[in-house]
């Protein structure tokens, strides 16, 4: 029998179904756990006690018109409902894609099931502990980059692809000049012919070096790692032999057993991008919402996660972009060493105009604001366009706005009368 004392992890899900709610709840629960289909001369009540999923929860909600789905493929009227199972953690033991293989895995196939949105994630401290998590998180980039009480100013190269590792660096210098944080290759840049990783982390991290010795701060470039296994890691070793501060890393592209394999063998913050989540979260009928997703991938050892930003190239509303934010920053156990906070990254069409809202929603400094065409596209050269965004900042922690701000920093207002 399991003990009442056992570990379990939980999962809260918006369910859409025509059949009967609390059947189709058990067969969930079933499907993710002890039973199938059909009934099977092994199954006992001693082995449902001890290994069985549990339902814990089930209440009908208000219809969410965004669903766009009046009834399933039958044809009959579909309802919605929160759901919210439980498993013992002996199923799976510390093993999180054999946890995400349980919380969502075929449940989302089901018959009776007509949509299924991953919601939350409960996790037991015995969990989180035995978990990787961040290997700096907020603490360890701040003192990698310097940077105290404010959020970190960055950036991504832009064009995305392109540049010679020549140019990069060119680029790079601009940057450094005018005062950046933070500068990450785009998603898109990783090895490619014409700016290999070798060459292009040959150019840039001299650059970086250079003004470090003349500012005392050695500015945080992300390089994208992104590849196979061994791919990732020679190029982890290389990158922390020329200096470099930072890996970034394709969440999606080397999935959750290669992001924790890398975390385990390097000494590097990793920069973890959410390329690929719009097939998770956009569609409101089926997926992940991110107050889950991110629980997964802070536990694996991401330093820090992409969040979107407000006002942003995407479909994404500010609202759950700044929800986003603020799961990165909430503590996943009760325990102080338990708390695996990540460092949230905007980004996404950002600009001096998104600073202040930004600062005022989030309510904390501890964040990566990131522009890349924001920056790159000042009238002035990216080095006016790195200081105007940090005058952007200045006004908004002072309470005093863009317009007014600008009357004293030319930067800002020819970023301002630009970016509209």
């Amino acid at each position: 029998m399991a003990s009442a004392t056992e570990p379990r992890f939980a999962a809260s899900y918006d369910l859409l179904t025509a059949g009967d709610p609390a059947l189709v709840a058990q067969g969930i629960a079933g499907e993710q756990s002890c039973g199938t289909f059909v009934r099977l001369p092994q199954e006992s009540e001693e082995m449902w006690a001890r290994s069985g999923a549990r339902v814990e929860a089930l209440d009908e909600r208000a219809w969410n018109p965004r669903a766009g789905l009046q009834t399933d493929e039958s044809g009959r009227p579909v309802r919605r409902f929160g759901l919210r199972l439980s498993w013992p953690l002996g199923n799976t033991g510390a093993s999180l894609p054999n946890l995400l293989a349980t919380a969502a895995g075929n449940l989302f196939e089901l018959r009776e099931v007509a949509g299924l949105v991953l919601e939350d994630l409960d996790l037991p401290p015995a969990l989180v502990a035995a978990c990787p998590g961040p290997a700096f998180g907020i603490a360890g980039t701040r003192r990698l980059a310097g940077v105290e009480h404010r959020p970190l100013i960055g950036t991504i190269i832009k064009p995305s692809i392109g540049l010679t590792p020549t140019e990069t660096a060119e680029l790079v210098d601009g940057l450094c000049a005018g005062g950046i944080d933070f500068i990450k290759d785009d998603e898109l840049q990783a090895d490619g012919e014409l700016c290999s990783f070798e060459d292009r982390i040959a150019a840039v991290l001299p650059v970086i070096e250079r003004h470090a010795d003349r500012t005392g701060r050695k500015v945080m470039y992300a390089a994208n790692v992104t590849g196979d296994l061994d791919e990732m890691l020679a190029r982890c070793e290389r990158l922390a032999a020329l200096g470099g501060t930072c890996a970034m890393v394709s969440l999606h592209s080397v999935g959750l057993t290669g992001f924790t394999w890398l975390r385990r063998r390097i000494s590097l913050p990793i920069h973890a991008h959410r390329n690929g989540w719009g097939y998770l979260g956009r569609f409101p009928r089926h997926g992940f919402s991110y107050v889950a997703w991110q629980k997964i991938w802070r536990l694996a050892g991401a330093d820090h996660l992409h969040v979107n930003g407000l006002a942003n190239k995407f479909w994404e509303p500010d609202d759950s972009v700044i929800a986003s934010a603020r799961a990165c920053l909430t503590p996943l156990g009760s325990e102080p060493e338990e708390a695996r906070l990540a460092m949230p990254v905007f980004s996404s069409g950002q600009t001096v105009r998104q600073m202040p809202g930004t600062l005022a929603a989030l309510d904390s400094s501890d964040f990566i604001f990131c522009a890349g065409g924001g920056i790159a596209a000042h009238p002035g050269g990216v080095a006016a366009g790195v200081r105007a965004l940090r005058d952007a900042w200045e006004a908004a922690s002072k309470g005093v706005t863009l317009d007014d701000a600008a009357t004293t920093s030319p930067d800002l207002k020819q970023a301002l009368e630009h970016f509209r």
